[in-house]
């Protein structure tokens, strides 16, 4: 009987059900996006002078590892890079695009390099997000794509990454071994683990990918620039980047890997939360896996994940640090004049726990210990651990 209803024009977003994943920008979305962009384009020449030297300084092998953060998901800033102390990486290759004065002390107190675009950054709030797709985490996403395209036109390589990011292993070698068979790709993102029509044909997450510069990535991040509309509407920057990597790869001939979620070298929310990943996570816990990243993503909000961190003894920050400004942390704010080295060891003898912190929170979620006698965060969810 099929047969017989008559064929229809659909989008490659619409669902089965009738849900459709993409929606045309409206016009406030369209003259927003024209005055983020009339900000962004009239200051352009300007930043790019005053980034130029500044990433010739970090850069290695043509390689800059670059994140962003605003003040109120600088906890998580700090435990990046506190784990990574604890655990002797190198993290003179990270450059951190901070959207305000507080989160510009905290990085440079860290010891990290640190740009700081006022005028591209006075509209995003300092605020962190309450969770997925709010307006404050909408606002954020323009600074995760100025600060790709930023150092895309500089025509370096890099290595986005979220904050909620901690590394068991240095992962620049795995992209740039150039005898590996995945090594002639463009782009390289890790697997969402969302293998949805919204996020098809590539489920990417838009919160860890290196990209290696040339023409076809340049120009994937500058479309990306002009995309905030999208962006907008559909409250997902990965959203966004996905269907432009559909376009590029078809069109351009981009060459995009998806590093596949069913390997553990760069696990993710999508493996922590999943039921039917518990046996990664165990062998994760148990030393039997040796990822080189975990993304803490698919989490609700920033409590979660530290909650979720501390259950996995991946948190290196002082209680005492958290939502809290170098002002507040010091007894008394360091001046302008203040040594960069002084200031390093400060925040780092303050903040960083060589340590972690490791803390029970809920039975139901993968732990490094024990938590059976906390309750679930999802209501009727039985204890991860068995027995």
């Amino acid at each position: 009987r099929w047969m017989k209803l008559p064929l229809r024009l659909v989008s490659r977003g619409d669902a089965g059900n009738g849900r459709k994943s993409y929606k045309p920008p409206r016009e406030e979305d369209i003259r927003a996006t024209f005055d983020m962009l009339r900000t962004y384009l009239s200051n352009l020449d300007d930043v790019l002078t005053e980034l130029k030297p500044i990433a010739e300084e970090v850069a290695k092998d043509n390689t800059i590892i670059v994140m962003t953060c605003n003040f109120g998901q600088s906890e998580l800033l700090m435990n990046f890079a506190c784990s990574a102390s604890a655990r002797g990486f190198d993290l003179s290759n990270v450059l951190v695009f901070a959207t305000d004065t507080e989160t510009k002390e905290i990085a440079e107190g860290l010891g990290l390099a640190v740009f700081y675009d006022e005028k591209n950054s006075k509209k995003i709030p300092s605020d962190a997000a309450r969770r997925y797709g709010d307006q404050r985490f909408v606002a954020m996403m323009f600074a995760k794509v100025v600060c790709v395209q930023l150092i895309s036109l500089l025509g370096y390589d890099l290595l986005f990454q979220d904050v909620d990011v901690v590394w068991y292993k240095d992962p620049l070698p795995f992209f740039h071994d150039k005898t590996s068979p995945i090594s002639h790709f463009d782009v390289y993102f890790q697997d969402d683990g969302a293998h949805s029509l919204r996020y098809a044909p590539f489920s990417a997450n838009s919160g860890f990918y290196y990209a290696r510069n040339n023409d076809r990535t340049r120009y994937l991040f500058t479309s990306l620039l002009y995309a905030q509309d999208i962006i907008r509407r559909t409250e997902s920057h990965q959203q966004a980047l996905i269907a432009l990597l559909n376009e590029h790869s078809s069109l351009f001939g981009l060459k995009v890997k998806v590093l596949n979620r069913d390997e553990n070298d760069f696990p993710g929310g999508w493996h922590y939360h999943h039921s039917g990943m518990s046996s990664m996570m165990r062998d994760m816990v148990n030393g039997e896996a040796n990822p080189f990243i975990f993304h803490m993503s698919w989490t609700n909000n920033k409590m979660n994940k530290i909650k979720f961190f501390q259950q996995m003894g991946d948190w290196h920050v002082n209680e005492n640090c958290i939502a809290k400004s170098v002002e507040e942390i010091s007894s008394e704010r360091p001046s302008a004049v203040m040594e960069e080295k002084l200031l390093a060891s400060l925040l780092r003898t303050e903040c960083c726990l060589v340590e972690p912190s490791i803390k029970c929170h809920y039975r139901d979620k993968p732990s490094i210990i024990p938590c059976r006698d906390n309750p679930p965060i999802d209501k009727t969810r039985p204890s991860w651990w068995k027995g």
